[in-house]
């Protein structure tokens, strides 16, 4: 009987012992995931800045691109304009000469 109990209570130690170790290293697990978790966070919150300045260039481009296509496109309505005028030049000098003559008379 003496040797049951003693197998048993030698059982309990190394039970409890591995119980133990398992909390240690839970424990070292849980220490290292929050700290790998900080320092994510902190070299996420250290590119915020290059994260803005790179959007923003991208923003400005996009800007740009619209004013060049916003000045092609009114270069391109001024020319039609000045073309449409011309043509309509003659026309607009003889009605105006015909209104002139009409008021002479």
């Amino acid at each position: 009987m003496d040797d049951t109990l003693k197998r048993l209570l030698d059982a309990e130690m190394r039970a409890e012992r591995l119980a133990k170790q398992a909390e240690e290293e839970q424990d070292r697990v849980l220490k290292k995931a929050v700290a790998d978790a900080k320092a994510e966070n902190e070299r996420f919150t250290a590119r915020i800045p290059d994260l803005h300045r790179a959007f923003i260039g991208k923003a400005e481009e996009r800007a740009e691109q619209n004013i060049a296509e916003l000045r092609r496109r009114y270069d391109e309505r001024h020319v039609q304009l000045r073309d449409q005028a011309e043509q309509r030049e003659d026309e607009a000098l003889e009605a105006a000469f015909q209104v002139l003559i009409a008021l002479e008379h």
